[in-house]
């Protein structure tokens, strides 16, 4: 037997935590990184919230085209390339 979710039984949705950003706001996710001269942020487009508890985002790495989920982000004004 499944187990069938009700929207007012489902997770607390916290609007500060989890409506951060709008979809598609520029952003630099912060990457783990050590002490190398690596770069420790990349540009990224803003997607959806992940929906966990901690508030992390799913964004589109503008170098990768690939999506990351991220909790660690500073939002910036979008570029104009």
């Amino acid at each position: 037997m499944h187990e069938v979710m009700s929207p007012l039984t489902g997770p607390h949705i916290d609007h500060d935590k989890h409506c951060k950003l709008e979809f598609g706001s520029y952003v630099q996710i912060h990457e783990e990184h050590d002490n190398s001269m690596t770069a420790r942020t990349s540009g990224a487009i803003a997607l959806r919230p992940t929906g966990n508890t901690q508030g992390a985002h799913y964004f589109l790495n503008i170098n990768s085209g690939r999506w990351v989920s991220c909790n660690n982000w500073t939002a910036l004004p979008m570029l104009n390339e």
